[in-house]
């Protein structure tokens, strides 16, 4: 079976890629940088031509709101018309875990919108909505950094390795379409303050870390339910990663 990734040379396509090679299957990596642009167009149809699935787990260049809008407006635009020109049987696209909660944020904006199009296009359907990555933990921590102190949100998540994401995937994508979302986390629900203050500590970074519950997410609000699994009346289904925070640090 033919099955194209798209943004297939980043941290979650890439161990995808092999994945599916491995069981057996023809991919096609897709990215700017293998000449497929689903923002101008260049290259989709060829890629897409024979292909049975798309799974698509692209990112913006850009988190400003307009433009993150604009990039999934015209990437998943873009996807969904080639899929139906050459026969795609199964879109799958990768989310966030409640995106749908966090309106005053504009890449969770940009996000639902993307799903939108997805469930209006008339191409059977995945969506995948997973929670932070473990790989982000101390990027979230940079946004809170000022001198030897970091600010951050005791908020409650659930986080997941990226590995365990490209394994879900991988599974979906092998899968008959569900036609709605499915939910995917980490093993193990944590405060992000807590996580945070983990992943640095093991590096040796000795900044010290204050929970601050007005200190947001990403510039907006959130409560306990807005980043972790099961608050959401529309998943039909919800998906674990095996990996946990501490073996994660190990490795």
């Amino acid at each position: 079976m033919k099955i194209v990734v798209i943004g297939g040379t980043g941290l979650i396509g890439r161990p995808l890629v092999e994945q599916l090679r491995q069981a057996g299957h023809e991919v096609v990596p897709a990215s700017p940088s293998t000449g497929v642009d689903t923002v101008t167009g260049a290259g989709v149809d060829a890629a897409l031509a024979g292909a049975a699935v798309v799974v698509d787990v692209a990112n913006s260049p850009s988190f400003d709101d307009g433009p993150v809008l604009e990039f999934f407006e015209r990437s998943t635009g873009t996807l969904v018309e080639a899929e139906k020109r050459s026969g795609v049987g199964h879109h799958v696209v990768l989310s966030i875990v409640g995106a749908d909660r966090m309106p005053d944020i504009g890449y969770m904006r940009a996000k639902v919108r993307q799903e939108e199009i997805v469930r209006g296009s008339g191409v059977p359907f995945t969506i995948v909505r997973a929670t932070q990555f473990f790989e982000f933990l101390s990027a979230l921590a940079e946004g809170g950094a000022a001198g030897d102190t970091i600010t951050l949100s005791p908020v409650l998540m659930q986080p997941i390795a990226a590995a365990d994401v490209s394994q879900a995937l991988a599974a979906v994508a092998l899968a008959e379409p569900a036609n709605a979302l499915v939910e995917l986390a980490g093993p193990e629900p944590l405060r992000l303050a807590d996580a945070a203050r983990a992943v640095l500590g093991s590096r040796g970074d000795t900044r010290e870390i204050i929970a601050d519950d007005s200190a947001g997410y990403f510039g907006g609000t959130v409560t306990d339910e807005s980043l972790v699994p099961g608050h959401d009346p529309k998943a039909v289904a919800q998906l674990r990663g095996a990996t946990s925070l501490a073996e994660w640090m190990r490795r």
